[in-house]
């Protein structure tokens, strides 16, 4: 009984050490959300940790859906002006918190939303704002393919949700934009247009590490 008890004491403590919070951040259509799912087994493989997965459209799609219907009479609005104004922010806001809470209890997160602002600011890195301690490790993967290899995307997968940007592309892709040489540096830049599985090892390489 003894045995048991110190094996699950170890286990517990080891889950409250060092943990992991990995950001899947880009533009539509780059492949974050087919990215993170392929990784989320072998992350967890390769940590020994639990995870839990944080998809920002899953969370507050039908929320945000519902909201902005009642407003406009329009669900799938998702790039307008007011949808931006008054429902972007405390959408992140909401997702940043829930990851700290899982991460407090002694578990790694994985964030997949564009948080394009967020990345360019340098705020991911910013663990007051995010609510973590010094005992997470942080990544931020930027996935990124080019601005008509991503419009093709968005086109081939129908979803109603990126009307609005296909509509208003211009407006759109003036939104868009590609992390410089500094920033990059500070991110986990992978070029998502057809990465080999080679691309995917040396990526999962770079999110489990500690320090």
């Amino acid at each position: 009984m003894t045995e048991r008890h110190d094996a699950r004491r170890e286990a517990f403590e080891d889950r409250t050490g060092m943990k992991h919070l990995l950001f899947f951040c880009g533009h539509a259509g780059t492949g974050k959300t087919t990215l993170a799912k392929r990784l989320f087994a072998p992350l967890m493989h390769a940590t020994g940790e639990p995870f839990c997965l944080l998809d920002k459209d899953t969370l507050y799609g039908a929320y945000s859906a519902a909201a902005i219907g009642a407003l406009t009479g329009d669900p799938h609005d998702r790039d307008s002006p007011l949808f931006i104004e008054h429902f972007r922010d405390p959408e992140y806001r909401s997702l940043v918190d829930t990851a700290a809470e899982n991460l407090s209890l002694g578990v790694s997160v994985v964030v997949i939303a564009p948080l394009t602002r967020e990345v360019r600011s340098g705020r991911l890195f910013d663990r007051a704002w995010l609510g973590i301690g010094a005992d997470v490790a942080i990544r931020v993967v930027w996935v990124h393919v080019d601005e008509s290899v991503a419009r093709e995307r968005i086109v081939a997968r129908g979803d109603a949700n990126d009307a609005y940007k296909l509509a208003h592309w211009e407006e759109y892709r003036q939104r868009l934009f590609a992390p410089d040489a500094a920033l990059a540096r500070t991110l986990v830049m992978l070029d998502n247009t057809a990465p080999s599985q080679q691309a995917h090892d040396a990526l999962l390489a770079r999110l489990i590490e500690t320090r």
